[in-house]
């Protein structure tokens, strides 16, 4: 058995993983921000709760991304690691064996090994939430790509000017990457309430736009028609590079069926590789899937 957890800028999760089947949550924790010290700290006692052995190995799953070449974390929303040699940090404050791993990257690691991408080559999993993001599983392993951001297809300027149809303009909004156009800042929750300002121009949280569109509601129909026109071009021409024969969505815009259905026929319309099948769908594991990945990864290393 192994730690494994699931840092973010809030909290950190931890679980005791056994089985890529039987990963069991311990009590979260609030992420200290600030301070290196009690970060670490912060892990090493709830893998000691967890009855760990001491000098076995931690899985990381974390809103960052570290690059392979230089072993830096980007992790803006946590000071105290960003920066940092995070992996080599860790390992010599806590005596043991570290890997940290970017939370979209176990996302599609964990549906790849024991969610929808189960029996699939090529996995490429989706983030459709408070950002717009992505992780490659190729062979049940994580493919990181140079820095790391293999399959981060939400950023580039790529956005579509034009959506709908009729056709609308659509502003190539400044994106938080520091870009402008990119698919992140359209087809996130808070970039389909913009979209949604510009068609409308009032203002609505996501849930609500959806269940409008699930109403019956013309306004939030032609919001969603062009939310999924600006969505799944990006996105049919990521998979077209990939190759991926399955893809599974998390975050919170997942938890719309239909919308998830929707985007997966405009994507099946527009990809080289003709199928009947669906392609893009909601993901299995609804809870915990970062920290399931990182579990998954954990007990990889071990077993090798």
């Amino acid at each position: 058995m192994i730690a494994c957890f699931d840092i973010g800028g809030s909290a950190i999760k931890g679980a005791i993983a056994y089985s890529p089947e039987d990963i069991r949550p311990l009590p979260k924790v609030p992420t200290p921000l600030h301070d290196f010290e009690a970060f670490a700290a912060a892990i090493e006692k709830i893998a000691a709760d967890g009855s760990v052995d001491p000098a076995s190995l931690i899985s990381i799953s974390i809103a960052g991304v570290v690059d392979s070449d230089t072993g830096k974390i980007t992790c803006a929303n946590i000071p105290c690691i960003h920066g940092r040699m995070l992996v080599a940090d860790l390992s010599a404050k806590l005596q043991r064996p570290v890997l940290v791993a970017n939370d979209a990257d176990c996302f599609a690691l964990s549906e790849a090994v024991v969610g929808a991408g189960r029996g699939h080559r090529i996995v490429f999993g989706v983030i459709l939430g408070t950002g717009v993001g992505g992780g490659i599983v190729i062979n049940g392993k994580i493919h990181e790509g140079a820095g790391g951001f293999a399959g981060e297809w939400g950023h580039g300027p790529v956005s579509a000017t034009l959506a709908g149809n009729p056709p609308v303009a659509i502003p190539r909004y400044a994106c938080g990457c520091g870009q402008i156009g990119c698919v992140d800042a359209v087809g996130a929750a808070r970039g389909m309430e913009r979209l949604h300002a510009h068609l409308h121009g009032v203002n609505l949280p996501s849930t609500e736009i959806i269940a409008a569109w699930n109403a019956g509601d013309p306004a939030a129909e032609r919001t969603i028609e062009c939310y999924i026109d600006i969505v799944s071009g990006p996105l049919a021409m990521t998979i077209n590079v990939v190759g991926a024969s399955i893809v599974p969505v998390g975050g919170g815009l997942a938890n719309s069926v239909p919308l998830i259905q929707r985007l997966d026929e405009a994507v099946r319309a527009r990809i080289l590789r003709k199928t009947d099948k669906p392609l893009v769908i909601p993901a299995e594991l609804k809870i915990e899937p970062g920290l399931i990945g990182a579990g998954v990864l954990g007990l990889m290393e071990v077993t090798k």
